[in-house]
């Protein structure tokens, strides 16, 4: 430490002293203690990188005390971004719109377990972070994922925490359901979703190599002929076609990318499958029908 902590807030501008067995604020613990809902720990290793909330009032006692001005110099700040999620209460409100879903301040202070004046502040963070983004239609105003590459370092956290053995103590009585078949933001994960794309590889519809995913001439020809999906319906100026997703629980990769968009969209249109009408589920169901007809163009052993 460069010297002993000091309070630098408004109220006393001098940099004195604390005294002895006071507790500065920003160690104030907040009331989003409660439980992740999601059984790996997403807010365990980000945790790790800043476990701390820093109002700005605060950044000088927070630069004496931690060395802030000799690390991270270069590149992107990734222990922010890493605070932002490292949040018990944000991280529950992330995993819940992990959904695909647009909720409203109300519902993420419902998931998060806290009030919705304490959501609000958590919301302004994340919105402020680049993590999550607005929607305003009416009086009501909706909040997304920012874009599916926050949901892909979400679901590989998820996967980090997962194999490092950071896992929630108590089990939901969906937890088989949400490995079989899960929504990850827009696309297909769990045990399924790697099915699929293992089938989508052995009948070189797909080649990938380590995370380039690359859809072929015949994955082509397939997709138009069994799922009415064309070419033109997948270009998207901001996101790839294939991108290999890792999944928390088969800690294999899925396909995500504008496919494995519109493979998800076109299950749901043909009432192959639905999401689970339960507020903040992730959990995908098929139908029996979905279950056949799924099976006969990604059932194990195809191609």
């Amino acid at each position: 430490m460069d010297g002993p902590l000091v309070w630098s807030n408004h109220n006393n501008q001098s940099g004195t002293p604390m005294p002895s067995g006071a507790v500065h604020p920003i160690f104030a613990r907040s009331e989003a203690t409660k439980q992740s809902r999601m059984h790996p720990s997403l807010d365990c290793f980000a945790s790790l990188a800043m476990t701390s909330e820093w109002p700005q009032e605060y950044c000088l006692a927070r630069q004496l005390c931690f060395g802030y001005h000799r690390t991270m110099k270069a590149g992107p700040d990734i222990a922010m971004v890493a605070s932002l999620v490292g949040d018990p209460a944000r991280a529950n409100m992330l995993t819940a719109l992990l959904t695909g879903r647009a909720l409203t301040a109300s519902e993420l202070a419902q998931e998060a377990g806290i009030t919705p004046q304490t959501a609000s502040s958590h919301l302004a963070k994340l919105e402020a972070g680049g993590l999550i983004a607005p929607e305003k239609q009416g009086r009501h105003r909706y909040y997304r994922l920012a874009d599916p590459d926050v949901a892909g370092v979400l679901e590989a956290l998820a996967g980090l925490a997962a194999r490092a053995g950071h896992m929630r103590v108590r089990t939901g009585p969906k937890d088989p359901a949400l490995r079989r078949a899960r929504i990850c933001y827009d696309h297909l994960a769990g045990d399924l979703g790697v099915q699929m794309l293992d089938s989508l590889k052995q009948q070189r519809l797909v080649r990938q190599d380590r995370q380039d995913i690359r859809l072929t001439a015949e994955g082509e020809r397939f997709l138009e002929k069994h799922l009415q999906i064309s070419e033109d319906m997948l270009h998207h100026p901001r996101r790839p076609v294939c991108k290999a997703c890792l999944d928390w629980s088969e800690r294999r990769h899925h396909l995500a990318g504008t496919l494995g968009a519109a493979i998800m969209k076109r299950f749901t249109e043909l009432k192959w499958a639905s999401r689970d009408p339960e507020p903040g589920s992730r959990v995908v169901n098929f139908t029996r029908n979905g279950e056949k007809r799924f099976a006969a163009l990604f059932g194990a052993g195809q191609g």
